[in-house]
Protein backbone atom coordinates (compact mmCIF):
# COMPACT_ATOMS: atom_id res chain seq x y z
CA UNK A 1 0.00 0.00 0.00
CA UNK A 2 2.77 2.45 0.75
CA UNK A 3 4.27 1.38 -2.56
CA UNK A 4 1.24 2.24 -4.57
CA UNK A 5 0.62 5.84 -2.43
CA UNK A 6 4.62 6.82 -3.38
CA UNK A 7 4.34 6.21 -7.06
CA UNK A 8 1.03 8.01 -7.47
CA UNK A 9 2.39 10.97 -5.34
CA UNK A 10 5.91 10.87 -7.77
CA UNK A 11 3.16 10.76 -10.60
CA UNK A 12 1.46 13.54 -9.16
CA UNK A 13 4.28 15.52 -8.76
CA UNK A 14 5.69 14.83 -12.74
CA UNK A 15 2.41 15.60 -14.02
CA UNK A 16 2.32 19.19 -12.48
CA UNK A 17 5.85 19.88 -13.38
CA UNK A 18 4.85 19.12 -16.93
CA UNK A 19 4.55 22.31 -19.04
CA UNK A 20 0.84 23.44 -19.94
CA UNK A 21 0.31 23.44 -23.80
CA UNK A 22 -2.70 26.27 -23.88
CA UNK A 23 -2.87 28.25 -27.18
CA UNK A 24 -4.25 31.30 -27.39
CA UNK A 25 -4.82 32.29 -30.83
CA UNK A 26 -6.24 35.44 -32.17
CA UNK A 27 -7.66 35.74 -35.83
CA UNK A 28 -4.06 36.52 -37.13
CA UNK A 29 -2.53 33.72 -35.63
CA UNK A 30 -5.56 31.06 -36.51
CA UNK A 31 -5.07 31.61 -40.05
CA UNK A 32 -0.97 31.59 -39.84
CA UNK A 33 -1.06 28.13 -38.32
CA UNK A 34 -4.14 26.66 -40.80
CA UNK A 35 -4.56 25.79 -44.35
CA UNK A 36 -8.08 26.70 -44.75
CA UNK A 37 -11.12 28.16 -43.24
CA UNK A 38 -14.84 26.89 -44.33
CA UNK A 39 -17.82 27.91 -43.96
CA UNK A 40 -20.18 24.97 -44.36
CA UNK A 41 -23.07 22.83 -43.45
CA UNK A 42 -21.90 19.47 -41.56
CA UNK A 43 -23.43 16.65 -43.38
CA UNK A 44 -21.94 13.79 -41.99
CA UNK A 45 -20.36 13.00 -38.59
CA UNK A 46 -18.43 9.47 -38.31
CA UNK A 47 -16.56 8.22 -34.95
CA UNK A 48 -13.90 5.68 -35.32
CA UNK A 49 -11.86 3.79 -32.72
CA UNK A 50 -7.73 2.52 -33.50
CA UNK A 51 -6.11 0.37 -31.57
CA UNK A 52 -2.46 1.21 -32.56
CA UNK A 53 0.82 -0.89 -30.80
CA UNK A 54 2.42 2.49 -30.40
CA UNK A 55 0.05 4.79 -29.35
CA UNK A 56 -2.22 2.44 -27.34
CA UNK A 57 -5.50 1.23 -27.21
CA UNK A 58 -8.97 2.69 -27.91
CA UNK A 59 -8.11 5.68 -29.60
CA UNK A 60 -11.18 7.55 -30.53
CA UNK A 61 -11.57 9.73 -33.43
CA UNK A 62 -14.67 12.27 -35.03
CA UNK A 63 -14.66 12.84 -38.72
CA UNK A 64 -16.86 15.72 -39.56
CA UNK A 65 -17.62 15.86 -43.38
CA UNK A 66 -18.58 19.30 -44.05
CA UNK A 67 -19.85 20.90 -47.18
CA UNK A 68 -19.43 24.69 -48.13
CA UNK A 69 -16.90 27.43 -49.16
CA UNK A 70 -13.34 27.78 -48.61
CA UNK A 71 -13.07 31.18 -46.66
CA UNK A 72 -9.31 31.47 -48.04
CA UNK A 73 -10.31 31.53 -51.81
CA UNK A 74 -14.31 31.26 -52.02
CA UNK A 75 -13.88 28.11 -53.65
CA UNK A 76 -16.68 25.77 -53.46
CA UNK A 77 -15.54 22.30 -51.61
CA UNK A 78 -16.36 19.74 -49.39
CA UNK A 79 -13.86 18.48 -46.79
CA UNK A 80 -13.85 16.09 -43.94
CA UNK A 81 -11.91 17.29 -40.45
CA UNK A 82 -10.92 14.78 -37.49
CA UNK A 83 -10.58 15.95 -33.79
CA UNK A 84 -9.66 13.26 -30.89
CA UNK A 85 -12.84 11.77 -28.81
CA UNK A 86 -16.32 10.56 -29.39
CA UNK A 87 -18.84 8.06 -29.13
CA UNK A 88 -19.57 5.17 -31.05
CA UNK A 89 -22.43 4.45 -29.43
CA UNK A 90 -23.85 4.75 -25.66
CA UNK A 91 -21.08 2.70 -24.50
CA UNK A 92 -17.51 2.49 -26.61
CA UNK A 93 -16.18 5.80 -26.94
CA UNK A 94 -14.35 8.35 -24.63
CA UNK A 95 -15.17 11.99 -24.00
CA UNK A 96 -12.24 14.50 -24.51
CA UNK A 97 -12.15 17.62 -22.95
CA UNK A 98 -11.08 19.60 -25.73
CA UNK A 99 -13.39 18.46 -28.18
CA UNK A 100 -16.34 20.62 -29.62
CA UNK A 101 -19.47 19.55 -28.06
CA UNK A 102 -22.28 17.32 -29.81
CA UNK A 103 -24.43 20.56 -30.19
CA UNK A 104 -21.28 22.13 -32.45
CA UNK A 105 -20.95 19.27 -34.32
CA UNK A 106 -24.75 18.39 -35.00
CA UNK A 107 -25.56 16.93 -38.36
CA UNK A 108 -27.16 20.23 -40.03
CA UNK A 109 -25.44 22.61 -38.60
CA UNK A 110 -23.65 25.28 -40.27
CA UNK A 111 -20.39 26.26 -38.52
CA UNK A 112 -17.13 27.72 -39.36
CA UNK A 113 -14.03 25.20 -39.49
CA UNK A 114 -10.13 26.66 -39.21
CA UNK A 115 -8.20 23.16 -40.30
CA UNK A 116 -4.95 22.03 -40.48
CA UNK A 117 -3.51 18.80 -42.05
CA UNK A 118 -1.40 16.34 -39.79
CA UNK A 119 0.46 13.38 -41.09
CA UNK A 120 -0.47 11.52 -37.19
CA UNK A 121 -3.08 12.34 -34.79
CA UNK A 122 -2.05 9.50 -33.05
CA UNK A 123 -2.60 5.83 -34.02
CA UNK A 124 -0.89 7.15 -37.68
CA UNK A 125 -4.56 8.61 -38.45
CA UNK A 126 -3.61 11.06 -40.84
CA UNK A 127 -6.33 13.67 -41.64
CA UNK A 128 -7.12 17.22 -41.40
CA UNK A 129 -7.59 17.94 -38.09
CA UNK A 130 -9.57 20.63 -36.55
CA UNK A 131 -7.20 22.95 -35.23
CA UNK A 132 -7.09 23.32 -31.64
CA UNK A 133 -10.21 21.02 -31.55
CA UNK A 134 -12.98 22.99 -30.04
CA UNK A 135 -11.33 26.65 -30.78
CA UNK A 136 -11.37 25.66 -34.58
CA UNK A 137 -15.27 25.48 -34.78
CA UNK A 138 -17.77 27.83 -34.49
CA UNK A 139 -21.54 27.70 -35.00
CA UNK A 140 -23.56 30.31 -37.53
CA UNK A 141 -27.09 32.01 -36.70
CA UNK A 142 -28.93 32.89 -39.96
CA UNK A 143 -31.13 36.02 -39.91
CA UNK A 144 -33.15 37.64 -43.03
CA UNK A 145 -30.43 38.97 -44.00
CA UNK A 146 -27.27 37.84 -42.61
CA UNK A 147 -25.07 35.08 -41.28
CA UNK A 148 -23.35 35.63 -37.97
CA UNK A 149 -20.38 33.79 -36.35
CA UNK A 150 -20.63 32.77 -32.79
CA UNK A 151 -17.31 34.42 -30.91
CA UNK A 152 -16.52 31.93 -28.26
CA UNK A 153 -14.64 34.85 -25.72
CA UNK A 154 -11.31 36.10 -25.04
CA UNK A 155 -8.64 33.98 -25.96
CA UNK A 156 -10.17 32.28 -29.45
CA UNK A 157 -9.73 32.73 -33.03
CA UNK A 158 -13.30 34.33 -33.30
CA UNK A 159 -13.36 36.23 -29.66
CA UNK A 160 -17.09 38.15 -30.58
CA UNK A 161 -20.35 37.68 -32.68
CA UNK A 162 -19.31 38.88 -35.67
CA UNK A 163 -21.25 38.75 -39.21
CA UNK A 164 -19.91 36.24 -41.77
CA UNK A 165 -19.08 38.91 -44.33
CA UNK A 166 -17.12 40.90 -41.55
CA UNK A 167 -15.11 37.59 -41.17
CA UNK A 168 -14.48 37.16 -44.54
CA UNK A 169 -13.43 40.72 -45.01
CA UNK A 170 -10.85 40.24 -42.17
CA UNK A 171 -9.53 36.82 -43.25
CA UNK A 172 -8.52 38.63 -46.88
CA UNK A 173 -7.01 41.63 -44.94
CA UNK A 174 -4.92 39.14 -42.57
CA UNK A 175 -3.78 36.75 -46.19
CA UNK A 176 -3.06 40.05 -47.91
CA UNK A 177 -0.88 41.36 -44.83
CA UNK A 178 1.23 37.78 -44.33
CA UNK A 179 1.88 38.00 -48.07
CA UNK A 180 3.04 41.26 -48.08
CA UNK A 181 5.25 40.73 -44.79
CA UNK A 182 7.00 37.89 -46.74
Amino acid sequence: MKKRIAVLLALGLAATAAPAQILRLDLDGMIERTDNAVYAEIVNRHVFRVDDPVDGPELYYTTLTLRGRSLMDDTQMTVQVTYPGGFINETEGVWNSEAPTMDDTRIGNRVVAFYKWSDNLGGRVAANALYTSHGGIYRTVDSADQTVVMGRGDGYAIENNLELKDLRTAIAHIQFAQKEAK
